[in-house]
């Protein structure tokens, strides 16, 4: 079994870490900050909700139209430009005193922009690491996501007390600009792996691909769904704590990062799928906890306890890798996340308007017992794709391969 230690010890791997981990150091900090000046302004669960979590809707239309550049562009070029674009608008954002309305608009159309990086990002993760320490090295990648949530969304927080939002803004706008030479000189600068023009046409036609295979379709539902609802109950934080979501937020990342580690690590193979169908289930019942009148901290175990469930994305997407062709796997792993970051902002809406009807502890729990509900209807769907045996299906769902896919392949 691979440890962090190998994997670190590639150059490569190193910076595609660091870069990713300013990149959302620089998102946490803005977004928690953006979140903040919106509620302050307005008192408005949906429009703190909005401005925190709404950019991921520009996901969908990325998915939709750039996506194929997952796998049709030099991966090197699109990273960096992307985290060129991240610093001028995190700096703009800062430099300008700008209306919530003007700020959410900003923040949808550099998401837009960003929404390739996801799938650049993973599919060059399959090139630099050896194919049997993609797990590990997606969980190292997720654990940065989660100390980069800690130490942004407490640094944001505590910040915000002593700093303008302005001030901290320029903050974060430091943290992307520190990303684009890492990149530029860490990564190597490899060939496209696919011989196509970057197009709608050329994305809507591997995401038929993908979307036609009814064995994928079962992982991408529960790679979206449970989480995005969870996310869900997350937009409400700040409406339900001010200036306290900074700890629940925070929480929330050390219990990702701690199951990230656990899975990611110590666990086979085998290990991974037993472990992922309780750790769904984990994901939510800990939310439910919002239901009672209890103290923060409380709820921040509670919270922390919960959000290590997610680290049942781990198996799903090593099962999702394996069921792909390797021309197209930058695109499947930018369409999941596209997909699930979509869900993340249609359901943070959905969970302000409740809010707004309502209160945040009482949505929070509706949107927590809807999770639970879904990930126990997709049990038994999960069960047979994730099976040892299962095979790429035709759109009818029989077991022989389609045409130019590949059968799973055993991976360590």
């Amino acid at each position: 079994m691979s440890t962090y230690r190998q994997i670190f010890a590639n150059r490569e791997f190193r910076s595609l870490w660091i870069g990713s981990a300013l990149g959302n150091a620089s998102a946490t900090m803005t977004s928690l900050t953006l979140a903040l000046m919106v509620d302050a302004a307005t008192g408005s669960a949906l429009l703190a909700a909005l401005v925190m979590f709404g950019p991921s809707l520009a996901q969908v239309l990325g998915a939709s139209t750039l996506m194929s550049a997952a796998d049709t562009a030099r991966p090197r070029r699109v990273l960096t430009m992307l985290a060129c674009l991240s610093t001028v608008a995190v700096g703009v954002q800062a430099a300008l005193d700008l209306s919530a309305g003007t700020r959410l608009l900003l923040a949808l159309l550099v998401a837009y922009g960003l929404s390739i990086g996801s799938g650049v990002r993973w599919g060059l993760l399959n090139e630099v690491v050896h194919q049997d320490q993609f797990v590990l090295g997606r969980s190292a990648m997720n654990l940065s996501v989660g100390a980069m949530q800690i130490a942004g969304f407490g640094t944001a927080g505590l910040l915000l007390q002593a700093l303008s939002p302005s001030d901290v803004l320029w903050l974060a706008t430091g943290c992307s600009a520190l990303a684009i030479p890492i990149i530029r000189f860490g990564l190597r600068d490899r060939s496209p792996r696919r011989v196509a023009r970057t197009s709608f046409a050329e994305t809507w036609r591997g995401n038929r691909r993908l979307l036609g295979q009814a064995n994928t379709r079962p992982l991408l539902l529960a790679l979206t769904l449970p989480n995005g609802l969870i996310v869900g109950c997350e937009a409400l934080f700040v409406p339900f704590a001010g200036p306290g979501a900074g700890w629940l937020l925070a929480a929330g990342a050390a219990g990702m990062m701690t199951g990230d580690l656990v899975v990611g690590r110590f666990l086979s193979r085998s290990g991974r799928r037993i472990a992922g169908r309780w750790l769904r289930i984990l994901l939510a019942v800990p939310f439910l906890g919002f239901a009672f009148d209890l103290h923060i901290a409380v709820l921040s175990v509670l919270v922390a306890l919960g959000s290590s469930g997610y680290a049942a994305s781990l198996s799903q997407q090593e099962v999702l890798v394996d069921l792909t062709p390797s021309d197209l796997r930058g695109q499947v792993l930018g369409l999941e996340s596209a997909l699930r970051m979509t869900t993340f902002g249609i359901v943070a809406i959905l969970a302000g308007t409740l809010a707004d009807l309502t209160s945040p502890a009482p949505a929070i729990t509706v949107f927590a017992a809807a999770s639970l509900l879904v990930s126990l209807a997709l049990t038994r769907p999960l069960s047979r794709v994730m099976s040892p045996g299962a095979r790429i299906g035709s759109p009818h769902g029989r077991s022989a391969p389609a045409e130019g896919l590949e059968e799973v392949r055993p991976s360590a």
